[in-house]
C-alpha cells in the first residue's frame, strides 16, 4: 500500500492523527507542519517524494540544513518531525520502512534546570504562611505552595484545579495535564492539612459571595478575572514576594523552580526515574533524566564546598 498522492496529504494526514490520537498542542502541530513543508520542498527540488526518500536523502537534507547555518536545536527538531511522519507512515502501511529511524540527530544543548535546596523551599513555605493582607490570603498562599511542592504540578495545572477535586480530604489529586492527559498525584500530610484549611475558608468566602448575588466558582482558587481562577501571572508575582520575604534570591525562584525542586528532592531521596516521570506527567522518561544531571552537579558542588581535600593546599612558607 502506497501513501497519499501528494506531499500535502501526507503532512495533513499525519497532523490530523497527532491532534486526534495524541492531543498534540496547536503550537506543536504548527511546528511539525513548518518543518515538514521545508523537507517536502527539498525533496521536490531533488526529484524525490515522501514515498521514495531513503536514509541517504534524509541525511543529505540534514546536511543541507547544517550548511544553511541552522541552529542545532532547529536541526534536531526537524529530524524529530521527519522521524515522526515516517513512523506514522510505517504504522499506516504507506511504507515498509522508516528511512530516518537510524539517523542520530545533532542533539540539543540542554541547560540544566535551576532548582532549590530543602532549606530554601522551607523558607518559601514559611514566607507563604505569613504573607497576605488577611487570614484568607495566608491560607490560600500556604495551600498553593504546599500543593506545588508536594506534587510537582505545573503552575497552570495548579491554578485551574476544580474545587471538586479537593473535597473529602483526598490522599491524591486528579490533575489535568498537557494535551488533556490526566494523572494522579499523592498529597503529603502538610499539603492535605493546608488544603483542608483553605477549602473550609474558601467555602465561607463563596457563601458570602452568594449572599451578595455573586455566582459560585467551580475552581479551588477562584478569582473575579476573566478566567475565573487565579492567573499564572498573579502567582508568579506572589512567589517572587515569598522569595523576598523568605530571604531567597528572587532570581532563583519561579513557579517552575518548585517543580524542579520536587523532582530533584525525590531523586536525592531514592525515588526511581519512572515514578518521577509519572508524577510529573512527562511523556518520555528522557525528559525526566535531566534531573539526574542536576543532582550530580549539586553533589559535585557539595564536595567542592565541604570536602577538606577539595581545598587549596596551604602555601609553603619556606
Amino acid at each position: 500500500m502506497s501513501g497519499p498522492a501528494t506531499h500535502d496529504l501526507w503532512i495533513s494526514s499525519f497532523l490530523e492523527a497527532q491532534a486526534a490520537e495524541l492531543g498534540a498542542a496547536t503550537n506543536t502541530l504548527l511546528a511539525y507542519g513548518r518543518d515538514l513543508q521545508d523537507f517536502s520542498g527539498w525533496l521536490v527540488h531533488n526529484n524525490q517524494t515522501f514515498d521514495s526518500a531513503s536514509q541517504d536523502e534524509v541525511e543529505a537534507y540534514l546536511i543541507n540544513c547544517d550548511a544553511q547555518g541552522l541552529a542545532k536545536s532547529t536541526r534536531a527538531r526537524r529530524l524529530s518531525a521527519i522521524k515522526q511522519i515516517y513512523r506514522f507512515a510505517f504504522e499506516e502501511s504507506w511504507r515498509e520502512d522508516n528511512p530516518a529511524i537510524q539517523i542520530k540527530g545533532p542533539g540539543r544543548e540542554k541547560k540544566l534546570p535551576q532548582t532549590l535546596d530543602v532549606l530554601e523551599v522551607d523558607r518559601l513555605l514559611d514566607a507563604a504562611r505569613q504573607s497576605g493582607r488577611n487570614i484568607r490570603d495566608r491560607l490560600r498562599n500556604t495551600c498553593m505552595m504546599e500543593l506545588l511542592y508536594a506534587t510537582g504540578m505545573r503552575v497552570s495545572e495548579l491554578v485551574s484545579l476544580p474545587v471538586s477535586s479537593a473535597r473529602g480530604d483526598p490522599r491524591m489529586l486528579l490533575v489535568l495535564g498537557k494535551g488533556g492527559k490526566e494523572r494522579m498525584v499523592p498529597l503529603s500530610p502538610p499539603a492535605r492539612a493546608a488544603l483542608e484549611a483553605w477549602v473550609a475558608e474558601r467555602d465561607l468566602m463563596q457563601e458570602e459571595a452568594a449572599a451578595n448575588g455573586l455566582p459560585n466558582s467551580k475552581y479551588l482558587f477562584p478569582s473575579r478575572g476573566k478566567s475565573g481562577f487565579l492567573t499564572r501571572h498573579r502567582f508568579y508575582l506572589l512567589i517572587k514576594e515569598f522569595a523576598v520575604s523568605g530571604g531567597v534570591s528572587p532570581n532563583k525562584v519561579t513557579p517552575h523552580t518548585l517543580r524542579h525542586a520536587f523532582a530533584t528532592h525525590l531523586l536525592a531521596n531514592g525515588a526511581d526515574l519512572r515514578s518521577i516521570q509519572t508524577l510529573l506527567g512527562h511523556v518520555d522518561v528522557a525528559t525526566t533524566e535531566i534531573y539526574t544531571h542536576v543532582l550530580e552537579e549539586r553533589l559535585a558542588e557539595l564536595v567542592l564546598e565541604h570536602h577538606p581535600m577539595a581545598k587549596d593546599p596551604p602555601k609553603d612558607k619556606g
